[in-house]
């Protein structure tokens, strides 16, 4: 599994032009998952997300989780993670979770990060072409891989 996560101030997906998932101040995660992936990947990336310290205590030192600052989450699929580009100049995603696994593991986080916190979690969709904007706050991003 393979997650970009960025801290935002706001961020936001619509599909066919109808808002699908919108947040303030807190995480956008761009989800991809590996042919290899399971539910013990996804849960010990949903954890660490949760504890992850990327927000800023009063200090101005990243010490926080999204959890400390009551902070949202955004998880938009993002297969094209994925994608293989050695050869040639066309991406391939062999290495990417067929569809039925990938939104079973997919819909999994998101149920999980819902049952693990009070937080207000939204969602893009999935198998969609979405429109997501969004304002990166720091910036800050990481690339977290199981």
């Amino acid at each position: 599994m393979k997650i970009v996560l960025q801290r935002v101030s706001k961020a936001s997906v619509r599909v066919e032009n109808v808002q699908t998932g919108a947040i303030e101040n807190g995480l956008m995660l761009l989800v991809g998952i590996h042919e290899d992936d399971d539910q013990q990947h996804m849960e010990w990336l949903a954890e660490k997300i949760l504890k992850l310290r990327v927000f800023d205590d009063k200090s101005g030192k990243m010490n926080l989780s999204v959890q400390d600052v009551k902070g949202e989450i955004l998880v938009v699929p993002q297969f094209t993670l994925y994608a293989d580009y050695e050869q040639g100049n066309r991406p391939s995603y062999f290495s990417a979770a067929g569809p039925e696994k990938a939104e079973k593991l997919y819909n999994e986080m998101v149920s999980y990060f819902k049952q693990q916190s009070e937080l207000n979690i939204e969602t893009g969709k999935f198998g969609a072409n979405m429109d997501v904007e969004f304002c990166n706050d720091g910036p800050v991003t990481l690339v977290l891989e199981k």
